[in-house]
């Protein structure tokens, strides 16, 4: 017999490390604290597989793929088990083995890292541990004084400054687990009670089906955290029902692009990104996700307006009222959502629980519900299918984020060997006058062009790592310049030339990308707007603490992106569009402008 990867004791073997996988995770969460070289490490070796055997398209080249993952694995339970010895070296490599270890595990991080999303993030870390091996040649400020290789590499790899630094920690023990959480629920019928929601909410407007796509997209995506896996799932159903009712095949892409690009920044899980800036900036994950949820409304409030914008160009009809579920099929969907999420927040909100130990008691939820069906019913064949799904997507999504962020943990503790970071700052604080709004628009400008050739998420860091420092010194709380700078890393997904979200939806209908581009950067003004005007209106972030005066900012930023909307999209005459452009400028700006 054969499936999708392979005979079925193929299938059941992957399955097995997946469930291995997911098993290493949570117990680090309930059994006790276990070494950062002991945990990060292993946590290496659970994924090599994945990246470098898993999907290989020839038996030759899985059988390549399977000696690197068979060294890298070897080399990464080595630290592990020697982790006490290497621990009193302090960062320093006492013979030719370790070198060569050192170097090994470096490369097969930047080949993993090529092998799952390409040449460039690879290709900055390179690039980064030749200016650490040889910046010392470098003349002016950007050199620096030199470092042993023994020092430098064992501050990379036998100690927490690399490889296994604050980085992985965040992979292991956070990213990992609501990657699992969301593999889970969308392995059962949560995603089809996300769609049935969404078509009983909106279905019945005008521009129903592109609002039904919104509104799913949101929901979907704050458990994926990913544009591209939610336009490939989302859009198999939105995209279809958008064309079916008419609507021009540009619009349909860029509204479900727009709208899953959107899930990156969507509580409750917001992606890897949301968990990386815990660490980073030491703010607790529920504030963050407090401090993030009137943004992200705004940005789907702002796609919402765009497309009522549409409606007075094209006829953007409503869902048919056959077409859309019944009382008792939303009823029952979402319970298979609602459960888990309940158990996530309340676990977090009213028990007090961390954002990881929250999460794992909802996997567990969402793992039982597996079990049963939208009849509904209890299927035990269909839920032991769905979790082997469940436990293949887990261990696929968990090895593309921990790849990303081993390869950018290369930089990072590059970055902090060398001084770059800091003398990256100087640049930006010399470069903007020491004014903070030309300092955010270079840094604006560096997420852009960042964000077009690694991960959000690695955009994000590094940016951050680099900028952020410069940020803060000029008057910018911690948690605003984060959030500043993880939205405009975001950009490239419906951005030109590299917009990832944008390619797959067009794909998916038949249309230029190049059309669906212009017409998403439209529709998703906001991406390129909120970020500003978080920086413009401090309270939109501090709901927590100054409810009133965020919901004012919330209020008015809000008419000032419809205005914007509008503004680019409506059908109005050139001179009512620049009024509109001027109300929407004083609307999100007023403290900048008066």
């Amino acid at each position: 017999m054969q499936n999708e990867i392979g005979p079925i004791p193929l299938r059941a073997l992957w399955i097995a490390l997946g469930a291995l996988t997911c098993a290493f995770h949570i117990g680090l969460i309930f059994f006790g604290l276990v070494p950062n070289l002991v945990a990060r490490p292993l946590h290496m070796a659970l994924v090599l597989p994945w990246v470098f055997v898993f999907g290989a398209a020839t038996r030759g080249a899985a059988l390549r793929g399977a000696i690197i993952a068979a060294v890298g694995v070897a080399g990464c339970l080595w630290i592990a088990l020697n982790h006490a010895a290497l621990r009193n070296q302090y960062g320093f490599l006492e013979d030719p083995f370790q070198v060569g270890l050192s170097l090994v595990l470096l490369l097969i991080v930047m080949e993993g890292a090529r092998r799952m999303i390409g040449w460039p993030l690879p290709m900055v870390a390179f690039a980064a541990l030749l200016y650490g091996l040889f910046g010392q040649h470098i003349p002016g400020e950007f050199g620096h004084a030199g470092t042993p290789l023994r020092s430098f590499l064992g501050t990379l790899i036998v100690a927490e400054g690399g490889l296994w630094g604050s980085l992985t920690g965040v992979s292991v023990g956070v990213v990992a687990i609501f990657v699992i959480f969301g593999a889970v629920l969308n392995a059962g019928e949560a995603g089809q009670g996300f769609m049935n929601v969404a078509s009983v909410a909106a279905g019945r407007l005008t521009g129903g089906a592109a609002k039904v796509s919104v509104l799913s997209s949101a929901l979907f995506g704050s458990i994926s955290g990913s544009a591209s896996a939610n336009v490939a799932s989302t859009g198999a159903i939105t995209l279809p029902a958008m064309t079916k009712l008419g609507y021009p095949k540009r619009l349909a892409a860029a509204v479900e692009a727009v709208a899953s690009s959107g899930g990156q920044i969507m509580p409750p899980l917001m992606g890897a990104g949301a968990f990386v800036m815990v660490e980073l900036t030491g703010v607790p994950y529920v504030e963050i996700m407090i401090a993030a949820l009137l943004p992200a409304i705004l940005y789907f409030l702002t796609v919402w307006m765009g497309i009522n914008a549409y409606a007075q160009r094209f006829e953007l009809r409503a869902v048919p009222e056959d077409e859309r579920p019944g009382r008792r099929a939303v009823i029952i969907t979402s319970g298979f959502f609602l459960v888990p999420f309940s158990v996530l927040l309340i676990a977090m909100f009213a028990l007090g629980f961390t954002a990881q130990y929250a999460a794992a008691l909802a996997i567990f939820a969402g793992a039982a519900a597996l079990m049963f069906d939208a009849t509904p019913g209890f299927n035990l064949r269909q839920g032991l299918a769905r979790t082997g799904d469940a436990m293949l997507s887990a261990g696929r999504q968990v090895a593309m984020i921990a790849i990303i962020i081993l390869c950018a943990s290369i930089i990072i503790g590059v970055l902090g060997i060398t001084g770059l970071g800091v003398k990256t700052t100087s640049v930006i604080l010399s470069g903007s006058g020491g004014e903070l709004w030309p300092a955010l628009l270079l840094t604006a400008a560096a997420c852009l062009l960042l964000g077009m050739e690694v991960p959000t998420t690695a955009a994000y860091v590094i940016c951050v790592s680099v900028a952020g420092p410069a940020l803060i010194e000029l008057g910018l709380e911690p948690l605003q310049t984060h959030l500043f700078v993880f939205w405009f890393a975001l950009l490239s997904t419906i951005t030109p030339p590299v917009c990832g979200a944008v390619f797959i939806a067009a794909g998916m209908i038949g249309e230029n990308w190049l059309r669906v581009a212009l017409t998403a950067m439209a529709l998703g003004v906001g991406l390129y707007v909120i970020p500003l005007s978080m920086i413009a209106n401090e309270s939109l972030i501090r709901i927590a603490s100054e409810p009133a005066a965020a919901v004012l900012a919330f209020a008015h930023v809000a008419v000032g992106l419809s205005c914007f909307s509008y503004a680019l999209i409506g059908r109005s005459d050139l001179v009512i569009r620049a009024g509109l452009f001027a109300v929407g400028s004083v609307a999100t700006f007023p403290g900048l402008l008066f």
